[in-house]
């Protein structure tokens, strides 16, 4: 009945975790030799905190995480063009909140280690590959070990070499013309603290939110990332969590950012390190399960970060795939279902994301009307119209206020498969 689970981020602790809760044998093989915080910020959605809180992470996650209240777009020039509540504040039964993507993992694969053993995960340890046999999945792992279990599950990521052996002709993670630079500042906090922004519009646009509570004296720990479009036949490296920037590169488009609420170029200056990554993600796939083989998270939908969607779709497909095999038992069939459920959304959101339907396509959508100046926003777009959108991708996306208040827990309290 062992699950194998290639790879220990977000993904596969939170698989892991719902596996040990729900009284299903499991080893997680993750390729770093040590899990450490790397990354930086990150926003969780009321769907992921509720799950996260169905596992007992409440008290941890309230630790490392900023409950995040408002959420608001702007204009290049400063202009509020739309601002709603955010989690509890919005009538969501359970909070938003803002995190650091580090923390927020060796998080889990503490609570993992403490609740299941340190034998359940192995570092060190990078998958390559796998076989479907008749009675289960074996992977493959780079130091020509071979472990078998009734059932395997890619959490590897973007890069993930499972999802590589089903298509081996996909190649490289397709990059969209967008560089990011993403780093924390502490600086003093905006709108009075657990508030996020977006500034600016499709070819220049920075977002901001605190991952830390406010000190004394008004400065939290504030998480940014700008973004810069460039020509596609540009030339930029791989992406990578860790390789440092050179702040020249993209400094000056920013500097008149200066707003009464933000000062920008000294969030960028006032950064100790700032990181470069180029914003990519894939076409979605027609199937993402052999056999008894499937994929989750970055390795089966990978997105751009425009909805704030990515960790938290990792989060709801750990508890998914044991929602299954709660339903189905350890089987290929708890495999087919859990796709057949959350395929059609993930892809979903992944093409609206693309095509500017994500809830920042207000943005250029102001910047073409009116060059980011306005007096009254309502005379540019009707404030009925960005409340109708925003709606649109929450309900997308499967945050809905009213639908996921009424939702069922994914995993029924004291759940066991028997």
């Amino acid at each position: 009945m062992t699950v194998l689970i290639a790879g220990g981020g977000i993904a596969g602790l939170s698989l892991g975790l719902t596996l040990h809760e729900i009284g299903v044998p499991f080893r997680i093989f993750e390729a770093v030799d040590t899990v450490k915080p790397l990354g930086v910020g990150i926003n969780l959605q009321p769907n992921a905190v509720r799950e996260l809180i169905n596992l007992n992470l409440e008290t941890e996650l309230s630790a490392i995480g900023v409950r995040t209240r408002q959420y608001g777009f702007y204009s290049k020039l400063g202009k509020t063009i739309w601002e709603e509540p955010r989690g509890t504040s919005a009538g969501y039964a359970w909070p938003q909140y803002s995190v650091h993507r580090g923390e927020l993992q060796v998080m889990l694969y503490q609570a993992l280690i403490a609740r299941a053993g340190s034998a359940c995960i192995e570092t060190g340890a990078r998958a390559v590959g796998f076989e479907n046999n008749a009675d289960g999945a074996t992977l493959l792992l780079e130091d020509g070990r071979r472990e078998t279990g009734a059932l395997l599950v890619a959490a590897d990521g973007i890069h993930s070499a499972l999802r590589a052996q089903m298509y081996p002709s996909e190649g490289a993670p397709i990059w969209n013309g967008r560089v990011l630079w993403r780093a924390t500042t502490n600086a003093d906090a905006f709108f009075g603290g657990g508030a996020m922004v977006m500034i600016g519009h499709n070819d220049l646009r920075l977002v901001a939110y605190p991952i830390s509570n406010t000190d004394r004296h008004g400065q939290a720990t504030i998480n940014w990332i700008a973004e810069k479009r460039f020509p596609l036949n540009a030339s930029w490296k791989k992406e990578d969590w860790n390789r440092a920037a050179d702040i020249g590169d993209f400094l000056p488009d920013f500097e008149e950012w200066g707003f009464d609420w933000i000062d920008v170029p000294a969030l960028i200056t006032g950064a100790d390190v700032v990181y470069e990554y180029p914003m990519v993600d894939r076409d979605p796939l027609p199937n993402w399960t052999e056999g008894n083989v499937t994929l989750m998270g970055d390795a089966a939908h990978p997105t751009y970060p425009v909805g704030s969607n990515g960790a938290s779709q990792a989060i709801l497909d750990a508890r998914l795939i044991g929602a299954q095999i709660l339903e189905h038992g350890v089987t290929a069939q708890a495999l087919t279902a859990f796709e057949a459920q959350v395929r059609p959304i993930t892809t979903g959101v992944g093409l609206a994301n693309r095509a500017g339907g994500g809830p920042d396509g207000v943005l250029q959508q102001v910047e073409d009307l009116c060059g980011g100046d306005f007096d009254v926003i309502d005379d540019v777009i009707p404030i009925a119209k960005l409340a109708e959108h925003a709606e649109k991708y929450k309900t997308l996306a499967g945050f809905s206020i009213a639908e996921l208040n009424s939702r069922p827990r994914t995993i029924p309290e004291g759940a066991k498969l028997t």
